[in-house]
């Protein structure tokens, strides 16, 4: 069992940045794939980006290429999402999620484990 806690959701004007955290606890955070999602109001949970075990790849979804960084600690069990020049689109619950699985990191049904979520809202 993995749990996971987000965590640095808020309010922020477009053009501006916020760092998402998600905190794991339980097994050992280094043995799992991770991914950040999204869900905007009316709207299906989409991919955001995902971080391999290691760190060595990271995935992003067309629409934050090149404003989102996913970055992990395994020695504190943390990851982490920068997200810089959000736009109103950007606003949505955030979900960090780890999968053991090694498979497409997109796909949402291959994540095992999932936080609570945090919101993030971006005004324009």
């Amino acid at each position: 069992q993995v749990q996971l806690v987000e965590s640095g959701g808020g309010s922020v004007q477009a053009g501006g940045s916020l760092r998402l955290s998600c905190a794991a606890s339980g097994r050992t955070f280094s043995n799992y794939n991770m991914g950040w999602f999204r869900q905007a109001p009316g709207k299906e949970r989409e991919f955001v980006g995902a971080i391999t075990r290691s760190g060595s790849f990271r995935y992003y979804t067309d629409s934050v290429k090149g404003r989102f960084t996913i970055s992990r600690d395994n020695a504190k069990n943390m990851v982490h999402l920068q997200m810089n020049s959000l736009k109103s689109e950007d606003t949505a619950v955030y979900y960090c999620a780890a999968t053991i699985s090694t498979l497409d990191l997109r796909r949402e049904v291959l994540y095992n484990y999932w936080g609570q979520g945090t919101q993030v809202t971006v005004s324009s």
